[in-house]
């Protein structure tokens, strides 16, 4: 038998539970308008990663956020 099991249905819970525990804690600093305009950062933030066209691809979500703030 190993020694690393799957997590079984009381640790599956646990750990689902400290995930949005750790989300939400995460979240718990940004005001209201940071929230709202996290998804746009977060896109743009990968956006950013493609080489050639992410800059550019990017600028749109850029203004989004900031009108949102």
């Amino acid at each position: 038998m190993s020694k690393f099991r799957n997590f079984n249905g009381t640790r599956r819970v646990a750990a689902r539970f400290a995930m949005w525990l750790l989300t939400g804690a995460m979240l718990l600093p940004l005001n209201g308008c940071g929230v709202v305009a996290l998804p746009c950062r977060v896109t743009s933030a990968v956006l950013k990663i493609v080489p050639v066209v992410g800059h550019s691809a990017a600028t749109p979500l850029d203004a989004c956020a900031a009108a949102i703030d």
